[in-house]
């Protein structure tokens, strides 16, 4: 099977379109499978990469990865949302080692 791959600009970003078996495939039809991705997932999930594969039937199969977030992971402590303890004093400190973990 043809395999190609079509580099996308998308509002900044540039997202590799993969065309699996799709003759002829051109930048304009790699830009509607991005579009048409983008209006079917999650809302603020950016792309990472588009595959897009002719099957037998006639039909496309239509996948994509989305680029993962980092995060910060926010605690409720001692009454504070904090996001890390190290800028707390040895006795607050403290007192968060010795608290009972729930799993």
């Amino acid at each position: 099977m043809q395999e190609k791959v079509i580099n996308v600009l998308d509002e900044g970003t540039i997202i590799p379109v993969k065309l699996i078996g799709v003759p002829d495939a051109n930048v304009k039809e790699a830009a509607a499978y991005v579009d048409y991705v983008k209006s079917h997932k999650t809302k603020n999930v950016p792309l990472a990469e588009v595959e897009v594969k002719l099957c037998k039937d006639g039909k496309v199969d239509v996948s994509y990865l989305a680029q993962g977030e980092k995060f910060e992971r926010l605690r409720r402590i001692t009454g504070y949302l904090t996001s890390n303890v190290r800028s707390w004093n040895d006795a607050k400190q403290a007192e968060e080692r010795e608290r009972v973990k729930h799993k």
